[in-house]
């Protein structure tokens, strides 16, 4: 595993850099301090620039609030959504279901996600045939949801998680509990889980095929070692673990390598390509 001082040292070596969002380009309000800068130049030098996120919102509005915190306009020629890969699974009856109790970051999240399909949701889980997990409002606790997961679990309700994250960097350095947390909550509980979303592979596959590029000249740029550097691994992509994100806590600056590879074997995951400590 190399660090690295900025990530031209690896773009050369790639057809495309892909973008994980939160812990990386943002912290879910501003962007962070040098990686609009460093992006727009990796742009400028002709190399090609993609983002894949584990959010439950589509492909457009994920690009539109990159582009609102001041990355250029048409500078990622791809952004995959674990949500827009759960929204064409919808529209092409893959997923049969069509009422839903969806669980929201912000009300009106799953009617805005659900435009075009042909679904409804339910106010509860007697009314629901499925349980569809896309956000949860940032003050969330894991208990605010045991009444109704226990209630679904009881009749049997399969639960589609558009955000397999379990938490998500906010501003202030805070951490906001993220769908991935219900469920696993769920699944424990004996609930089918379907996930969209990094480490699965469908979602890397989508954006290959988006991109028209094979996976093994890709790199993942991601601070999640369970969703961004193990789903890299499975996909055949090299990874660059951005330690200053999500684990920021866990690496000790005097020994990153020997710190990350602990981490890495603490996590059961195959340890990341490179690292490095922030975009840049």
């Amino acid at each position: 595993m190399r660090v690295l001082d900025s990530l031209r040292d690896v773009a050369a070596d790639h057809d495309a850099l892909v973008f994980d969002q939160w812990g990386v380009l943002h912290d879910g309000a501003r962007p962070y301090a040098q990686a609009v800068g460093a992006l727009t130049a990796l742009g400028a030098a002709g190399h090609k620039l993609a983002v894949l996120s584990n959010s439950g919102k589509r492909a457009e509005p994920n690009r539109d609030r990159i582009e609102a915190m001041g990355y250029p306009r048409g500078l990622f020629e791809e952004v995959m959504s674990s949500g827009e890969a759960l929204w064409r699974d919808l529209a092409s009856g893959l997923v049969s279901e069509r009422v839903f109790l969806a669980t929201e970051r912000q009300p009106g999240d799953a009617a805005r996600f659900a435009e075009g399909l042909d679904v409804g949701f339910a106010e509860t889980v007697a009314e629901a045939e499925a349980l569809l997990l896309i956000g949860c409002p940032d003050d969330s606790q894991p208990g605010d949801w045991d009444d109704v997961l226990a209630a679904a679990a009881a009749r049997g309700l399969p639960a589609y998680c558009a955000n397999p994250d379990k938490r998500s960097p906010r501003p202030g350095g805070r951490f906001a509990m993220q769908p991935g947390a219900l469920a696993e909550d769920y699944a424990r509980r004996g609930g089918a889980v379907s996930y969209y979303g990094k480490p699965h592979l469908p979602v890397f596959r989508g954006l290959e095929r988006a991109l028209g590029l094979a996976g093994d000249r890709l790199v993942l740029i991601g601070d999640s070692l369970e969703h961004d550097i193990d789903g890299a691994a499975r996909a055949g992509w090299d990874s660059v673990f951005v330690w200053g994100g999500l684990h920021r806590a866990d690496i000790d600056p005097a020994d990153v390598p020997g710190s990350i590879a602990d981490l890495a074997r603490a996590h059961g995951v195959a340890p990341p390509t490179h690292a490095i400590e922030e975009v840049m």
